[in-house]
């Protein structure tokens, strides 16, 4: 009996598994690289975690916001407060929106911002003059 095809195919696959084994430690170096790149980053996270848990008790915390009514307005209004370096007219937040300044749009407005001093947002500095809570 001639066993040397046998013996040729176990050859065969003999280096295909070695040429397969060779490759996946190949491999497996690469991905022992990359974990041993990846692992000062995940201290350094840590370390943040850490760090940002251990201030939490520093950071005052902010009161939630009021459930204000839905309106375009509303969100103008905070846009041109947050810009605003002194108090800010009640003619000022009506400006960005696309009300025409026209009394009873002014006295709108007016209307919205003394609300939003009723939800304790605004402070009304002088008559007419509002600025945000600090």
């Amino acid at each position: 009996m001639d066993i040397q095809p046998l013996l040729d195919a176990l050859n065969l696959q003999g280096n295909a598994a070695r040429a397969q084994a060779d490759d996946l430690r190949t491999r497996i170096g690469q991905l022992q690289d990359r974990v041993r790149e990846a692992e000062p980053h995940l201290e350094h996270l840590a370390i943040t975690r850490k760090t940002v848990t251990a201030l939490t008790d520093r950071i005052p915390t902010q009161a939630a916001s009021p459930d204000l009514p839905e309106h375009p307005d509303y969100p103008r209004i905070f846009a041109v407060l947050n810009k605003a370096t002194a108090p800010s007219e009640p003619v000022t937040p009506a400006k960005p929106s696309t009300h025409e300044l026209v009394p009873k749009n002014i006295e709108g407005t007016r209307a919205k911002l003394k609300r939003l001093v009723k939800f304790d947002v605004l402070t009304e500095v002088d008559a007419g003059s509002f600025t945000r809570k600090q």
